[in-house]
C-alpha cells in the first residue's frame, strides 16, 4: 500500500506565487511518471504537468512559462512551482504517481486533493 500526501495549497492574490508538493510512502521500489492535475467546479479533471522518470515534463498549454514540475526521488516527492498565478487557476490540484512497489506491481495511485484559491 502506498499513501500520497500532498501540501502547500491556500488563498493568494492575483500574481502570487505558491509551491505545492507531495510525498508518497510506503511500498515503493520505484516511481515512474509523475503529474499533477486539477479540477475547477463544474468542470473535468485536468493535466496540469507531468513529469517522467527521466525528468521530461509536460505541461498544459494554459500554465507554460508559469509553473514548474520537478523532483526529488531521494524524497518520493514531486513539487509544482506556481508562479502568476491567475483567477482562473482556481481548482483542487491532485497529484498522481505511477508507482513500482516492491512486490514488482505497477500501480497508479492520487493524492487527496489540495485547494488553490486565486482571489483578490
Amino acid at each position: 500500500q502506498v499513501q500520497l500526501v500532498e501540501s502547500g495549497g491556500g488563498l493568494v492574490q492575483p500574481g502570487g506565487s505558491l509551491r505545492l508538493s507531495c510525498a508518497a510512502s510506503g511500498k515503493i521500489f520505484s516511481i515512474n511518471d509523475m503529474g499533477w492535475y486539477r479540477q475547477a467546479p463544474g468542470k473535468a479533471r485536468e493535466l496540469v504537468a507531468a513529469i517522467t522518470s527521466s525528468s521530461s515534463t509536460n505541461y498544459a498549454d494554459s500554465v507554460k512559462g508559469r509553473f514548474t514540475i520537478s523532483r526529488d526521488d531521494a524524497k518520493n516527492t514531486v513539487y509544482l512551482q506556481m508562479n502568476s498565478l491567475k483567477p482562473d487557476d482556481t481548482a483542487v490540484y491532485y497529484c498522481n504517481f505511477n508507482v513500482w512497489s516492491t512486490n514488482w506491481a505497477l500501480y497508479n495511485y492520487w493524492g487527496q486533493g489540495t485547494q488553490v484559491t486565486v482571489s483578490s
